[in-house]
Formats: C-alpha cells, sequence, structure tokens
C-alpha cells in the first residue's frame, strides 16, 4: 500500500498565512464542523465521498482534514488509489491552533 503525503497543523498554517492557493476538504461530520471550520475548506462528509469524485481535479492536489487524521487518512487512500493528488492533516482539528469559522 503507497503511503499518503502528510502536511503538518503548523505547515498548513504557514501556507494560508503565505496566501498560497490550497484545496482543503473537511471530510468530519456535520455537527463536527459546526464547532469550526478551517476558513478555506470545503465541507464533504467522508460517506459522500464516493458520490462526489467529480468535484476533484486530478491536476489540483488536495488536503483533506478531520477530527484526529484518521478518517481523513482513510479518504486520501481511496482517492490517492484513483489517481488524485492528496495530503493529510496529520493531528486534525485536534492539533490545529489556527482559525476557524463557524458554519
Amino acid at each position: 500500500m503507497e503511503e499518503v503525503k502528510t502536511i503538518t497543523t503548523g505547515e498548513l498554517q504557514e501556507k494560508i498565512e503565505k496566501g498560497e492557493d490550497l484545496y482543503l476538504v473537511d471530510v468530519r461530520e456535520d455537527e463536527e464542523v459546526e464547532e469550526g471550520i478551517i476558513a478555506k475548506a470545503k465541507h464533504i462528509k467522508m460517506g459522500d465521498i464516493p458520490e462526489n469524485v467529480d468535484y476533484f481535479d486530478k491536476e489540483k492536489e488536495y488536503i483533506f482534514i478531520c477530527r484526529s487524521g484518521r478518517r481523513s487518512e482513510n479518504v486520501c487512500l481511496y482517492l490517492q488509489d484513483q489517481g488524485y493528488k492528496v495530503r493529510n492533516m496529520v493531528g486534525g482539528m485536534l492539533d490545529w491552533q489556527g482559525d476557524v469559522v463557524k458554519k
């Protein structure tokens, strides 16, 4: 099984602060996201990823986010197998120190 590329919460924070063009996807459940989501992130629940595969562009790299990094890693493995460029935010929202917005 191929390793999933990762990004730390600190590295992601730096990229956001530099204004880099990022494609963030939060795969947590609705009630988890109500507590706050990284501003640029799109919310697609983990269970809804298979039917939303068309949303993803194989030319772009997507960073996946969940509470701890475990579900997002599973999503990364799934999409990586289909030829998408993915990165998992290790530590998830539990480690996230940056700003969040309420949905």
